[in-house]
């Protein structure tokens, strides 16, 4: 079972932090990909903070890799990563979700309706990612003593 919610944290967090790097190093292939919308389809402020917030994820949200790789190796330094990078995720989540909800009920331009759905949805799915982890880290660590 270790294994495969190895894979499963390592290959969502994958996602979240190599959309991020490429949104942060390279904003035209973001788009293109649509890990983030055009600078001309939002509101100026809102491309700002997904700027910041691309390049302050490239730097943390690779925790939650390590974390899935160590588990799938089962190595016991993977529930201080867990819950490290699973604190990240649920932040980064929930973020995203208040965040995007309260701008859009302000009448802002954030995206396209379907890129704002699956945002919402990549969103709960990387913050339940993080509470599974952050309870599986909590149990494990609680075994060892």
């Amino acid at each position: 079972m270790n294994v495969l919610w190895g894979v499963v944290v390592t290959v969502l967090s994958l996602l979240a932090w190599g959309g991020q790097v490429v949104s942060w190093l390279s904003p035209e292939t973001a788009v293109r990909w649509k890990v983030m919308e055009a600078e001309d389809d939002v509101e100026p402020a809102f491309w700002a903070d997904v700027r910041g917030e691309a390049t302050w994820d490239g730097f943390t949200l690779w925790t939650m890799v390590v974390a899935g790789v160590l588990l799938s190796l089962d190595s016991g330094a993977w529930p201080y990563f867990g819950l490290v990078g699973g604190g990240i995720y649920l932040y980064f989540g929930g973020r995203g979700i208040m965040s995007r909800t309260a701008m859009r009920r302000q009448g802002l331009r954030i995206g396209t309706p379907e890129n704002v759905r699956l945002g919402f949805v990549f969103s709960a799915i990387w913050a339940v990612m993080a509470l599974i982890t952050i309870i599986a880290a909590v149990i494990a660590l609680a075994e060892l003593s």
